[in-house]
């Protein structure tokens, strides 16, 4: 890498040009504490200054491909930018596949001066598994700082429904922040989650045991996990016990079903997950109304859960609003879509290691004149 920044002239900034990612340049950069601790200053922040972050927006040709755009800021880390990503999407039954995709770009600015920083092409991978999902780094970190703030401190075992890539990271970040001695795992087929619990139990320390039945998963869990591509309830209310915390991943949008691809919005655990909730927490609120969220939307609008007492994580991450207030409670997290601050907040961690350790090309562009 070229680390000479060329000088520009008056009225130009002082560095003319940004430093080029690829995805071979951003393996090994960023591990799962790291992205939880950075996430959950994004998400403060975002929490304190709301002008920083925004939903996601996404649209859908008619040959099901699906653009998606995060636009962010996270200036207590100086950064400001956005992360987009391409996709085509198939419905498969109650499934929703990804036949296509193209690589993540992410664009960093300067938060302070508006320069630009750098350009990310490619998903960032986590340190230690690698690759698994193009999302599944900042879902898992994510979900992370939930599990910091809702799931009780002894936490010590976990009902897994799903073994897929996001499951992984998901797994990952409660390790990394709850004492997790065995994890109960139920997916659709016996071979995945066999396969899953060899490659895995050993990776993150634990036991992983495959159950037959999802309620055998969630039976004595201390957390819960939903983490599939399913577009039904895998998750029951009556099935919970005090003191459980759940976390759902999956996200809703309803232009899938405007377009008709789909006949309700997508959702992982049924109305009674939510309602016995004694917190329910979200990435964003706003988000949950713009794609009419599936495991939330309905319950708002026929009055049956307020929207303003369901916490975002950022107000939780800040102490704007209470986390769990007792080892009894049922909490909820619905880590409801990415948002650009999260992704932002990932790929400055990223752009500083890659920088430190020399790696990327170094691209001077002329500079901006003084309008």
């Amino acid at each position: 890498m070229n680390d000479r920044e060329p000088q520009g002239g008056p009225g130009a900034h002082a560095n003319a040009g940004y430093l080029l990612l690829h995805p071979e340049d951003l393996e090994g950069l960023v591990g799962m504490a790291d992205a939880i601790d950075a996430i959950e200053k994004a998400y403060a922040e975002a929490a304190a200054w709301p002008m920083v972050n925004a939903p996601r927006r996404r649209i859908h040709s008619p040959n099901s491909v699906r653009f998606s755009c995060f636009p962010g800021a996270v200036p207590a880390l100086g950064v400001i930018g956005i992360v987009e990503h391409t996709e085509r999407v198939v419905q498969d039954g109650p499934i929703q596949r990804t036949v296509d995709r193209e690589h993540q770009i992410c664009i960093l600015h300067d938060a302070s001066d508006s320069r630009l920083l750098a350009l990310l092409v490619g998903s960032i991978p986590e340190r230690i598994v690698g690759y698994t999902a193009r999302t599944a780094l900042r879902t898992g970190a994510t979900s992370g700082v939930g599990f910091k703030h809702l799931a009780r401190a002894d936490s010590a075992v976990c009902g897994l429904i799903g073994a897929g890539a996001q499951a992984v990271t998901q797994l990952q970040a409660l390790t990394a922040v709850r004492p997790i001695e065995r994890v109960n795992v139920h997916t659709r087929t016996p071979e995945n989650r066999e396969r899953f619990a060899e490659a895995y139990g050993p990776l993150f320390g634990v036991e992983i045991v495959p159950v037959d039945e999802a309620q055998k998963a969630v039976a004595g869990a201390d957390v819960v996990i939903a983490a599939t591509n399913t577009n039904v309830p895998v998750v029951f209310g009556d099935w919970l016990e005090p003191g459980q915390h759940v976390t759902s991943i999956v996200g809703s949008n309803i232009a899938l079903v405007r377009a008709g691809w789909l006949d309700a919005p997508r959702r992982e655990v049924d109305d009674a997950v939510v309602l016995r909730a004694d917190c329910i927490a979200v990435n964003s609120r706003e988000q949950v109304v713009q794609d009419e969220q599936g495991d939330l939307f309905g319950l708002v609008t026929d009055g049956r859960v307020a929207l303003d007492e369901i916490a975002e994580i950022g107000e939780i991450a800040n102490g704007d609003r209470p986390g769990r207030a007792s080892d009894d409670q049922i909490t909820l997290h619905k880590n409801n879509a990415g948002t650009g601050a999260a992704d932002i907040a990932i790929a400055v961690v990223a752009y500083r290691e890659a920088k430190a350790q020399g790696r990327g090309q170094w691209m001077g562009v002329a500079p901006i004149a003084r309008d």
